[in-house]
């Protein structure tokens, strides 16, 4: 049971992650930046995300523990 929690969740931010990185993608389009500008942000955008996750996750561990 916890191994398939840990893989829908995995899954969940991995989606939101990259939803995330398109619509700042898009944005940055949309503002008229070139398609590497574009690229970078929305890889800087997706790396947040997955950091941000990752950082609440050892949060909740180490008060749950």
């Amino acid at each position: 049971m916890t191994v398939a929690v840990v893989l829908l969740t995995t899954a969940f931010v991995t989606v939101v992650a990259l939803l995330a990185a398109a619509g700042a993608g898009k944005l940055a389009r949309m503002d008229n930046a070139s398609y590497p500008t574009a690229l970078t942000r929305a890889g800087t955008t997706f790396v947040a995300v997955i950091t941000l996750a990752a950082v609440v996750a050892g949060t909740l561990t180490s008060l749950l523990t």
